[in-house]
């Protein structure tokens, strides 16, 4: 059985609402033979990523970048799993107040160091989520499941 780790950091009700819109995709029950692994990105370690086949990543924008604690999940994990990881997919959804460009590409720089291949497009939400804003986390979570499928 396939595994998809979904490493986030959902510190406002904005990120939860992305974040449970995540897991609904990626936890669809047409999508089988994958198991969906919730971690909290302060708590995700080498040994969740090693053990994944593919990652979905969540965060919101902070003054200009990534969270604090995604940043730290990637240090933490970084030179472990850097040469056991590469071609994995990946996914990932980011929210800001007005300004995700900065987070944007320190996680284009950080996977693209990993050798990560990008499996969907990335989500990115400025303000309040909507209804197609939630719609596109969904989409994100069951494309990057899906693509796990035996």
């Amino acid at each position: 059985m396939a595994t998809l780790l979904i490493v986030h950091h959902t510190p406002s009700p904005n990120c939860q609402a992305l974040f449970e819109a995540v897991v609904a995709g990626a936890t669809d029950p047409e999508i089988e033979g994958v198991r969906v692994v919730r971690r909290a990105a302060l708590a995700a370690t080498a040994s969740d990523v090693l053990a994944a086949d593919g990652f979905l990543l969540g965060t919101p924008a902070n003054l200009g970048y990534m969270s604090g604690a995604l940043k730290h999940f990637f240090d933490q994990v970084y030179y472990p799993c850097l040469d056991t990881t590469r071609g994995r997919p990946f996914g990932y959804y980011v929210h800001g107040g007005n300004d995700v460009t900065g987070a944007v590409r320190g996680i284009e720089a950080i996977t693209t160091g990993l050798g990560w291949r990008r499996a969907a497009e990335a989500v990115t939400v400025t303000g309040a989520p909507g209804k197609a804003d939630a719609e596109a986390c969904w989409e994100l979570g069951a494309t990057v499941a899906a693509g796990l499928m035996g």
